[in-house]
Formats: C-alpha cells, sequence, structure tokens
C-alpha cells in the first residue's frame, strides 16, 4: 500500500481528509505526524496559504522521506479586509495546545467584530491551498479550493472544527458544523482542492 504523510496535527483535518481518501483513493495509507514524534514544528511564516502549505509539505517531505501532503486553509471575511485570513487559527490569540479552546475563542472574537455588521455585508470565503510533494522524483502540485458563504450571528451544530459552527455557505440556511461530515466532505474548500488531488495522488505517488 502507497504511504502518504500528512502534515498535520490537527485531529479534525486528519479524519476530513481520511474520509475522502477512504472514498476516492482507498489504496493509499495515511500516516500523521504523531507518526513521528521527532518531527521538528514547521514555523508557519508565509503571507499567504500557498506558501505556508508548501512550507509544510517540503518539510515534512524532506524529514520523513515520504510523499507528504499539506493545507493550509483560512476564513477570509469581506467586512474585516480578508482578515481573519492567514491567521485564521491565531486570531483570537490563544496560546495553548487546546483546539477546541482555540476555535472557541476566535469564534467569539469574530463575532465580536461583526456584532454591529448587517446579514448583507457579512459575505466570507474559506480557502484552501493543497500542496502534494514528492521527494523522490522532486514533484510538486497545488491545488486550492473555494468555498463561498457568509458569516452567521450565533454559532450552530457540533460538527467539524475552526469555524464550522458560524459559516453558512451559499445556498444553505445551516453552518458547516449543521450540515455534518457528509455534506461538508462534498461542498467544502478543502474536499474541493483535494478530489482535485486524487488524481495527481494516484499518478504520483
Amino acid at each position: 500500500m502507497r504511504k502518504l504523510v500528512l502534515a498535520t496535527q490537527n485531529n479534525g483535518k486528519i479524519a476530513e481528509f481520511e474520509r475522502l481518501l477512504a472514498e476516492h483513493a482507498s489504496d493509499i495509507k495515511v500516516l500523521g505526524l504523531a507518526d513521528f514524534p521527532n518531527m521538528p514544528d514547521v514555523a508557519e511564516t508565509g503571507s499567504t496559504l500557498s506558501e505556508n502549505a508548501f512550507l509544510k509539505a517540503r518539510a515534512i517531505a524532506a524529514f520523513t522521506n515520504l510523499p507528504a501532503l499539506a493545507d493550509d486553509s483560512g476564513l477570509f471575511v469581506d467586512e474585516l479586509n480578508g482578515a481573519p485570513g492567514v491567521y485564521s487559527a491565531r486570531f483570537g490569540g490563544y496560546s495553548g495546545n487546546i483546539a477546541k479552546e482555540r476555535d472557541q475563542i476566535n469564534i467569539e472574537k469574530l463575532l465580536a467584530e461583526l456584532k454591529n455588521t448587517t446579514a448583507k455585508k457579512r459575505s466570507a470565503q474559506f480557502k484552501c491551498a493543497v500542496v502534494f510533494v514528492n521527494p523522490t522524483t522532486n514533484y510538486e502540485h497545488e491545488v486550492i479550493g473555494v468555498l463561498p458563504g457568509r458569516i452567521a450571528e450565533i454559532a450552530a451544530g457540533d460538527s467539524g472544527f475552526g469555524y464550522d459552527p458560524i459559516f453558512l455557505p451559499d445556498s444553505f440556511e445551516q453552518t458547516l458544523a449543521q450540515l455534518g461530515a457528509g455534506v461538508k466532505d462534498r461542498i467544502s474548500h478543502r474536499g474541493q482542492a483535494l478530489r482535485a488531488m486524487v488524481p495527481i495522488l494516484s499518478e504520483h505517488l
């Protein structure tokens, strides 16, 4: 079975990637960073999602000597001039390592920033850059996924992670966290990008 290292410690992302790969490329075994405990942290110093995704994928591929898949994703709110954008995970200033606490702080800050913003001005997009790097062949490929929508006034739903409880995709009246994994995988920015990446993985792993 072919092996692929997923360059993340985010359990929500890992579960999402595994579901998508199981559906579209079941012969690929996904390894996480937990399988490589000595892997040094990769500083996300890029100014764009693409730069950060390439930084992570190249570093993990070089360390493990295995093909690596990395993503960087962010929420871009039009009324906030694209913020939190590339800083989405760090938006609330949380310095701990408990994902749910970080997500809650980020959501609370974003809702506070949009407190007096009308529904018509709450448009936003989830964007995701997915990068594949094969160190054996020096092959690299990137795919971008975009999910347009708007920011809800209150959080709702228990599925997903990150900003899912406050993001209403276009044509839906429920948040990503209410829609559940099946619908989210079908419409999400990450789902779009990974499905587009599957033929690349099949050919270059």
